[in-house]
């Protein structure tokens, strides 16, 4: 088990990517603080852990909201001692074009993707700094180094992610605290389907029109991008900090 023992805080794990992250952490023998805006999501992925044989916790809230990147450290620290792991997944999925996009636009998908993800980082550092060590994994986006038609909200704000997992790679550095962001490509999940539904599209249209897009020509599963977050968060990445890592079926390669 690459993470047993480990305890790690992992947001937005009420569907798609997280519950995937969720369930592999509980897999390699984590010990879990979870989070998800929806309460009820957030308990259905604790109960299939806990079912799984993992340890975990529930803090159900907004990460914008400063108090709750404070009860997940608090909760770690609280439930099993220490924390080693954080996983900044949670994500506001507003995609508009500058054109269309008003004030209240920017500010629920920057309060979400970059400030929510700082305030998470910065209650959880402190105790990581205690640790001498541990690693930080923020699930950006493929969107965050291309452009996409009217997205540019939600691009704009996985770009700022990238850049923020460079610059805290640089200032933890000297505590032994690797920060790293993944980009997955298009990956199905209940965010793919409420796009779906903006557009006005059957999945199978979606999916014939976004999967050829990709070198492998399919659209990724969940587990695809957990697979790989298990292993920036392990001891196996020790020697890889500050990189951005493309899981985007070749979407961007090409």
């Amino acid at each position: 088990m690459r993470l047993k023992n480990k305890v790690a805080i992992v947001t937005g794990a009420g569907a798609g990517i997280g519950e995937a992250i969720a369930l592999r952490f509980a897999e390699e023998g984590a010990l879990q603080v979870l989070n998800d805006l929806n309460e009820a999501s957030g308990r259905a992925v604790l109960e299939k852990v806990r079912n799984a044989g993992g340890k975990a916790e529930l803090v159900a809230g907004d990460i914008s909201n400063e108090d709750t990147g404070r009860q997940l450290a608090g909760r770690a620290i609280e439930a099993f001692g220490r924390l080693d792991i954080l996983v900044n997944n949670a994500a506001d999925f507003t995609q508009i074009g500058v054109e269309t996009a008003e004030v209240e636009d920017w500010h629920k998908v920057l309060n979400v993707n970059v400030i929510g993800t700082a305030l998470v980082c910065k209650a959880a550092i402190r105790h990581l700094k205690a640790n001498s060590g541990g690693s930080i994994v923020n699930i950006a986006s493929m969107s965050g180094v291309i452009a996409q038609p009217n997205f540019a909200t939600y691009n704009s704000s996985k770009a700022a992610v990238l850049t923020m997992t460079r610059c805290m790679a640089l200032d933890l550095a000297p505590w032994n605290i690797r920060v790293n962001a993944i980009c997955p490509g298009c990956v199905v999940t209940s965010a793919s389907f409420r796009e779906i539904q903006r557009l006005g599209l059957t999945f199978e249209e979606w999916r014939d029109q976004i999967a050829p897009l990709h070198m492998l020509r399919r659209l990724g599963q969940p587990r695809e991008i957990a697979d790989p977050t298990v292993f920036l968060a392990s001891d196996e990445a020790s020697f890889i900090t500050g990189a951005q890592l493309m899981v985007d079926g070749g979407y961007t390669a090409q």
